[in-house]
Formats: structure tokens, sequence, C-alpha cells
């Protein structure tokens, strides 16, 4: 089981930031291996009694926050589903993600940014900079213009200890068309493979071991590609964002088996499944017990 509460705050927030990978396995040693998505779906706004408007969503947001943050290891806001209520929108994911930092939460901004040059350097400086409103403890992104057009997202979130989490193998049917290609040097496993190098180069550069900060996005029901592709995700070194825990059909069962020798670096994704306990602080946090739990066991 997780530590207390009181020792899990501790670990994450004495003296300066840490790199975000030793901040993270500390987060999953003392919560359990948990992320809870915040998707203000209008549809789930709607189950919730309040209105899909600015209003609704900075309910919805805040309640979620101050219901699993002692309970999870991290918080993952759905960029998307603030930016289309426009810049009001955007100002309550900066308020959220300020709530999560007070509240001792990891962040992980699902903005899955990708592009190149200035305007990669841009999307960093955004959500990655000490000082940006935006800044989360980590943010998804987006490699397929090449891994290395990542390179000012990478560069900048080692800088400041912040993580980052890279798009490698998703369980949306499209993605096999692009992801697969190549069998035994499919495009995700070079992308695995940049990642574990980039895990290496700065464990290297720091003389530390432990959990690197460059992540990778894999799908929870993924189901044999790991096996197929010949993809070894364990020497990545790196946290696995793992989304579709609960309502999208992944069990903890299901998780083990997917991931083998990997499982201890995968933090565990669900969204529906523990939004649906809401509105109620009570809900919300008995859904997330429960997830959190069934990783535990076994």
């Amino acid at each position: 089981m997780p530590e207390s509460t009181a020792a899990g705050r501790a670990v994450l927030s004495s003296g300066p930031r840490q790199p975000f990978g030793s901040r993270l396995a500390a987060a999953m040693t003392a919560r359990g291996p948990l992320c809870v998505g915040i998707d203000p779906h209008p549809g789930l706004l709607a189950d919730w009694g309040v209105n899909d408007d600015v209003a609704g969503l900075e309910r919805f947001s805040l309640t979620v926050v101050e219901a699993v943050a002692t309970l999870a290891a991290a918080v993952k806001p759905q960029v998307a589903l603030y930016e289309r209520h426009g810049s009001a929108g955007i100002a309550v994911l900066e308020r959220t993600l300020a709530a999560a930092s007070a509240a001792g939460v990891l962040s992980i901004a699902d903005a899955k940014r990708g592009d190149i040059g200035s305007t990669m350097a841009a999307y960093a400086d955004a959500w990655l900079r000490d000082g940006s409103a935006l800044a989360a403890d980590s943010v998804t992104l987006s490699p397929y213009l090449g891994f290395e057009s990542l390179r000012p997202a990478l560069d900048l979130a080692a800088e400041y200890g912040r993580g980052v989490f890279v798009l490698a193998l998703t369980s949306n049917p499209e993605g096999k068309s692009v992801q697969h290609v190549g069998g035994s040097e499919s495009v995700a496993r070079r992308i695995i493979e940049a990642a574990a190098d980039e895990n290496r180069r700065y464990t290297n550069a720091m003389g530390s071991a432990g959990m690197g900060s460059v992540g990778l996005v894999v799908g929870a029901t993924i189901g044999e590609a790991l096996v197929e592709l010949g993809v070894d995700l364990a020497a990545v070194r790196g946290p696995i964002l793992a989304p579709g825990l609960g309502a999208q059909g992944a069990t903890p069962a299901d998780l083990r088996a997917t991931f083998g020798d990997a499982y201890p670096a995968v933090l565990a994704t669900s969204s529906r499944g523990i939004l649906a306990g809401g509105p109620t602080i009570a809900g919300l946090r008995s859904a997330t017990e429960a997830a959190r739990d069934g990783l535990l066991e076994g």
C-alpha cells in the first residue's frame, strides 16, 4: 500500500526541484502508480449537473484536483477540452495546473504538441518554462515530424527539472498505419529507442540513476503489439503513461500482461471510470482508491 499522505507530500516537496523522473518515481511509491485524467467532456459536465461553460469547467476541474490530489501520483488535464472554451478556458487550465501544484500532485498537460524549429521552441516555452502560466510538471508530445524535432522541449524540460511523454504506441486503430510501419524496425520502435537514448544521455551527464524524465505514451489496450514489434520498454528507463484503464477496457491484470518487465514503470491512466464517481468528493475519492488499489494488488 502507499505510504501516508504526509510522508508522500514530504517526499515530493522537500528541497530544490529534482528531475521529473525522480519526482514521479517518488510519487508512484508514495501514492501508487495511478494518473487521473481530468477530461471535462460536455457529457460528463452534464452528468455532474454543471453547465458546459467556463464556470462548469472550473468547478469540475478544481473538484477533481481537490478529491484526488492525495491519492494519485499525477493528474492529466486534457488540453483540448479547455481550448474549446477559448481564452477563458485556457485561464481555467492555468488555475487547474496551479491548484495541482499547490496540492502537491504532479501534472501532465495532455497537449500532444509537435512541430519544428521556433514553433516547437514556443510550445516548449509555454508548457515547460518556469514562470509560464501554463507550465506543467510534464507535457505530452507528438514525434511524428521526427524525434529530433522535439529537441527544444527535451532540452528545456531537462533544464527546468520537468518531463515529457512522447507518443509511441497508441491504442487507436489508425495508429498502426504509422506506428507499426517497418516491422522489426518500426516507427514506434525507433521512437522508443530514441527515448531510451535520451534518458541515458541525461543520466550519464548527471551521474544519477533511477527513472529518467523522458517518458512514453503507450496505450493500455495495445495487446501483443510490444511482442509483435520486438520492443523492450524496460530498456527505456523512463515512465510509461498508459491510458485506457477502466472505462476503456484495460484491467490491472491486462497491464501486467501487456507490459511485463516494464510494469514497474507504468503510470496507468483512468479518466471516465474515476470521473463518473463525481460530482461529490467522496465519490471521486472512492473511485480513485478502487482504481489505485487494483493496480497495487498482486
